[in-house]
């Protein structure tokens, strides 16, 4: 039993003193150097070279502060020598939290779908309560490097660790797919590489600090980010505001904007223009929807179409960009039934879902949910289903919250359980930070479309449209539908992932800003890739090659293992995100239902139950990843398609509930599987008793 040290304590207020002189001057650079390329802009320096010198300069502060924590000790690198202060691990936890999918996601899922995108804020900072009662404080008091060694401890036996190491590489690996998946994004918008050059070139920042110094590197840098990021978020939120209301503080005055938005919203509803919009994309469903039921003939038809447009072309001596874009239609086209299936439904889907009012957008201030309680049966339904749905996704979001192994590890890293709890407060005041100005921020964002983008003629729409479609066009496309060269809310599609990134230039912000947003994204997503790494190579090095290949590895091959299999993840994770997958939150929501089918009922039930034993622990493990990972698969559109599912039970929901959220089965299959099995056998024996006394001990776990 360890008793409070007041020399550590005196010795963590002389570092935190140091920590906030250094943090103080690197916080006045970042702003002389924003300041300074403002001016360059001014000058007359080109777009590329800003762009550039926001990225060399970032990734080469980062680099810097990695070679400066560069270390090989054990603790060191898997813990960061459990010295960190609370409110320094609450800003490394932050910026670890502000994944690409907070950063770039959260304000384009609230443009996109209202109040209802609400339910990923309150799951994210709900979760935090959650670690902050029933977690923190007594992971750090046993004082584990990684989450599969406290589930070895504290059930007993290698199975348990085994399934904790599993479980921890699927769900650090599907979300670090996702933040890779970021870096190729912003650093292709910073440089303007190609999304997979992008991805390579981000991807060195990440591998310099995780796997050079470890956490030490990585707690350090996170710091460094998190200023990064919350200044790179808050500038065009207050700036838009200013511009727009004229008061500086978004969170107070972004209500009227919304009042706008609402007038603007049904004024768009009962415009003619858009109103022929929306026919000629009921055409569409429907001649798609034709398609589909005969593939075969509808393929030689778009063959013979798509020729005759090009002969016509020719002939009428059409402009070559117009004749090659039919010609590259003609040679991409699906060359099985199968994939012109595939196409068609999504074209039916597209144009269906487009064909609402706002071009398929709910209102902004609309309720959680659509649909009507009193009103007829299809809208009851709809309004059932979309409650269902907004309360397990934000259960999902919770849980997975508390649960997920790289944010629990942070709290490894305080030098006592205090400072472990206090940690969490400070977690949860950075990232409310961003999360607060993230409604507001959308809100602004669909103003500026509304007002000063919606009716504009198709040759003079702004630059950015046309660079962010040429780098993705499921991100931004434009068509000129009903053939009145007015662009129509129906006839843009902007993608939940670029709301952030295009915001400045959507705002008219100067370009400076837009390279500032997207150098916060670029550190948001490389702090959280850094985490998740590092998290997969000591799960794979200390919990499986030492545990079971080589117990008689020393700390010092250990740690070169774990930074070896930080590059081949880092490499194969790169692979997938190069795949460009669509969707950045559903895919960042996965990885939170496997969290929490996976570890929250072994972890809470672990530590307050002392009856849980080793059977229980695993076999509660595996029931909830299996029935998570079977609900998923089934589920969603895209693993289906990578699974090639195509029996009957494909596609069948549960009481309507999306896939995403399929940890609000795992989870308490896993749990009602944990606590009868362990009922069912034999009681833990002395050990882990012992184990669970000192998790309860207030006084133990100060080093």
């Amino acid at each position: 039993m360890t008793r409070p040290d007041l020399s550590t304590s005196e010795e963590t207020r002389v570092f935190t003193r140091t920590l906030n002189r250094r943090y103080a001057l690197y916080t006045l650079c970042v702003l002389v150097f924003v300041g300074l390329l403002a001016a360059l802009e001014h000058a007359g320096w080109p777009r590329s070279w800003i762009g550039g010198t926001f990225l060399i300069a970032t990734v080469a502060v980062y680099a810097a502060i990695g070679l400066m924590s560069r270390t090989t000790d054990e603790a060191e690198y898997y813990v960061a020598g459990r010295r960190v202060p609370a409110v320094y691990n609450g800003m490394a936890t932050a910026a670890d939290w502000m994944s690409a999918a907070s950063f770039i996601g959260t304000a384009g899922v609230l443009y996109l779908q209202g109040f209802a995108g609400l339910a990923y804020i309150l799951g994210w900072t709900g979760g935090y309560c959650l670690v902050a009662l029933l977690l923190a404080p007594y992971l750090r008091r046993l004082g584990c490097f990684t989450i599969p060694e406290f589930l070895g401890a504290r059930y007993g036996g290698t199975w348990p660790r085994l399934v904790g190491v599993i479980a921890v590489t699927l769900v650090s690996f599907v979300y670090v797919v996702v933040q890779i998946y970021g870096v190729g994004l912003i650093t292709s918008h910073l440089t303007g590489f190609s999304f997979e050059i992008g991805i390579f070139v981000g991807l060195g920042g990440v591998l310099v600090c995780s796997f050079l110094g470890g956490m030490r590197a990585v707690t350090w840098t996170q710091v460094a980010q998190y200023i990064v990021l919350i200044i790179a978020y808050l500038t065009p939120v207050v700036w838009l505001s200013l511009n727009q209301t004229g008061s500086p503080f978004p969170l107070f005055s972004y209500g009227q904007q919304l009042e706008h938005v609402s007038l603007r919203e049904q004024m768009l509803k009962d415009d003619p223009a858009e109103l022929a919009v929306i026919r000629q994309l009921e055409v569409r469903a429907a001649d798609a929807r034709h398609k589909l039921d005969d593939v075969r003939q509808a393929m030689a038809d778009d063959v013979e179409t798509l020729t005759a447009q090009a002969r016509a072309l020719q002939a009428a001596d059409a402009a070559p960009s117009r004749i090659q874009q039919v010609e590259r239609r003609l040679l991409t086209r699906p060359q099985t039934e199968e994939e012109a299936r595939q196409v068609y439904q999504r074209e039916y889907e597209e144009a269906l879902q487009r064909a609402r009012p706002l071009g398929g957008l709910p209102p902004q201030a609309q309720p959680l949910v659509a649909g009507d309680p009193r009103g007829d049966a299809q809208q009851r339904r709809d309004y059932e289903e979309g409650r269902r749905n907004f309360l397990a996704l934000v259960l999902c979001l919770m849980l997975g919250t508390a649960a997920m192994p790289h944010v629990l590890t942070r709290y490894y890293t305080t030098p006592s359980v205090s400072e472990a709890r206090r940690s969490v407060g400070w977690s949860l005041f950075f990232i409310a930070l961003l999360y607060l100005a993230a409604p507001a921020l959308a809100v602004m964002v669909k103003y500026e479309v509304f007002t000063n983008l919606i009716g504009l003629p198709f040759d003079q729409l702004p630059g950015w449209i046309r660079r962010w479609a040429k780098l993705d066009p499921s991100l931004v496309s434009v068509e000129d539908i009903n053939g009145d060269g007015l662009l129509q809310l129906a006839e843009l599609h902007l993608g939940g992932d670029v709301i952030v990134l295009a915001a400045p230039e959507i705002g008219g912000l100067p370009l400076v800003v837009t390279y500032l947003v997207a150098a916060g994204g670029l550190a948001a997503a490389l702090s959280t890739a850094d985490g998740l790494l590092l998290t997969i190579s000591n799960a794979l090095s200390h919990d499986l090659y030492f545990r079971f290949v080589n117990p008689r590895a020393p700390a010092m091959r250990r740690v070169m293992l774990s930074k070896f299999l930080v590059l081949v993840v880092a490499l194969m994770a790169a692979f997938l995100a190069s795949m460009r997958f669509a969707d950045i939150l559903q895919f960042v929501s996965a990885a939170f239902s496997l969290a929490a089918a996976a570890f929250f009922p072994a972890l809470v039930l672990g530590i307050f139950w002392q009856r849980a034993n080793r059977t229980g622990a695993v076999l509660g493990m595996l029931t909830g990843l299996l029935v998570c990972v079977f609900y998923m698969v089934t589920n969603h559109e895209v693993l289906r398609r990578m699974f090639g599912i195509t029996w009957p039970l494909a596609d069948c929901r549960w009481w309507g509930i999306d896939p995403v959220a399929a940890g609000v089965f795992g989870v308490p299959a896993g749990a009602l599987v944990l606590v009868l099995v362990s009922l069912l056998t034999a009681r833990p024996g002395p050990e882990q008793l012992a184990v669970v006394a000192r998790l309860r001990d207030p006084l133990s776990g100060k080093g």
